[in-house]
């Protein structure tokens, strides 16, 4: 679900799309270097300057140490539909950073990837934030563990505007609905918000509904729900549902009006924030989001961006934060694929790519001063501040739902052709049977 470099399974799924992927079956070619090769191949479909800056750590890191081996990582289209298809095929790399534990759960099942349990020691695996380093756990084994992550449920705001209010940022669901309606009493819608992304419209309504899920029922439940032993038409769901429409679908709460939502784009609705005098006053979103602002605003960002975190449900109390990222997948298991494992899972392994991308480090004790601003290194303490993490829900739930129905009936209904009970309905009865 990638749309363009956005993070996740939030993609155009186009006949475009599946052209790309072609594309990059007959590029790819002979992938594992194979029995006692020096060289290790490594596929991705992450961000180029965020390879290249992994890559230069890791070729680093390999010189010091004398190695011979040689790293060989290319770039490829739609790595989710690929690495299945080169599974069945026989030509794999020897290390894929996949983007959906889902799929990493196929490539399992397939008996094309082993266990890295052994391989990444304890004491690197208890460096992963928390949760983090369990996304790609399966039957007590992990079989994928997370490189370069995204952090989700973030707002972002216009700071000297919100400063010269005297604004705080909430510390529980309550105060977020207060700070909404505080907004607006004061004449600025509280939310910019659309969710137009031509096939994949309706996935910043999804990523909202996941991120309220977490807050309010806490992990457990989530991850119950992605596998639908919570139904979409539970109690726990449904409150979900009900603050996200108290939040914005109330009238004036988003910037155009409801109605307006379906049709704005995802990528444009942040910029009315930087508008004299702002047009709305908070914008959910990931962290690759600020990309998206306009130019004279990124000039100078940590002045004139300011995040902060949905907030618990409680003041103080359990805070889940939603994450997406591609995981290190270790399809062969010679020493020197082990020995390139390792160095990925390490905590410096992102020092050079987070000064010079979108990188950031899924490692609770990686070096904040790496990375190139203060706004990120904000992002960064919402995701250290969680009392444990989850990885995006539609993201591992089955395509027929997760880009499916779930996309489909939440853009309907936030259009007012269905009823919620309806769209839960809907979505319930859209579940594979197996």
């Amino acid at each position: 679900m990638r749309v363009g470099t956005l993070p996740g399974r939030k993609v155009l799924v186009t006949v475009a799309a599946a052209a790309l992927a072609s594309t990059g079956l007959a590029a790819c070619g002979s992938g594992s270097g194979g029995g006692n090769s020096n060289t290790v191949t490594i596929w991705s479909s992450i961000d180029q300057p965020v390879q290249d800056g992994l890559k230069k750590k890791l070729v680093s890191e390999l010189k010091a140490d004398n190695s011979k081996i040689t790293i060989k990582w290319q770039k490829v289209e739609n790595i989710n539909q690929l690495i299945i298809t080169k599974i069945q095929a026989g030509d794999t790399p020897d290390i894929a950073l996949v983007p959906q534990p889902g799929v990493v759960s196929q490539m399992k099942s397939l008996g094309a990837v082993k266990p890295l349990d052994g391989v990444v020691s304890k004491d690197e695996l208890s460096s992963y934030l928390p949760g983090a380093a369990d996304f790609s756990k399966f039957d007590g084994k992990t079989y994928g563990l997370i490189v370069s992550m995204n952090i989700k449920g973030l707002v972002f705001y216009n700071k000297p505007w919100f400063t010269q209010k005297g604004y705080t940022a909430p510390t529980d669901m309550a105060g977020l609905v207060t700070l909404a309606d505080k907004i607006k009493s004061d004449g600025t819608a509280p939310w910019c918000f659309g969710i137009e992304s031509d096939t994949a419209t309706g996935w910043p309504a999804t990523d909202w509904i996941e991120n309220i899920l977490a807050k309010q029922s806490g992990a457990d439940v989530y991850k119950d729900w992605v596998t639908h032993k919570v139904k979409f038409d539970s109690d726990d769901v449904k409150k979900a549902f009900d603050t996200f429409d108290q939040l914005l679908l109330t009238d004036g709460n988003t910037y155009g009006g409801s109605k307006a939502i379906v049709s704005t784009n995802f990528a444009n609705t942040g910029n009315p924030m930087f508008q004299s005098p702002p047009k709305c006053g908070l914008w959910e979103q990931g962290s690759f989001a600020p990309s998206f602002l306009p130019k004279s605003v990124l000039a100078n960002q940590d002045q004139n961006i300011g995040v902060f975190g949905l907030p618990p449900e409680s003041a103080g109390g359990d805070n889940p934060v939603e994450l997406g990222g591609d995981s290190m997948t270790m399809l062969n298991d010679t020493a020197n694929v082990k020995k390139v494992v390792k160095l990925l899972a390490a905590t410096e392994i992102g020092e050079d790519a987070a000064g010079s991308s979108s990188f950031i480090s899924p490692h609770k004790d990686f070096d904040a001063s790496k990375y190139p601003n203060e706004l990120t290194r904000d992002m960064v303490k919402v995701a250290t501040g969680a009392t444990t993490t989850v990885f995006d829900a539609s993201d591992q739930m089955p395509a027929a739902v997760g880009s499916g129905s779930f996309w489909k009936q939440v853009t309907a209904w936030i259009a007012g052709q269905t009823t919620e009970d309806k769209m839960l309905k809907a979505i319930d009865d859209s579940w594979p049977a197996s």
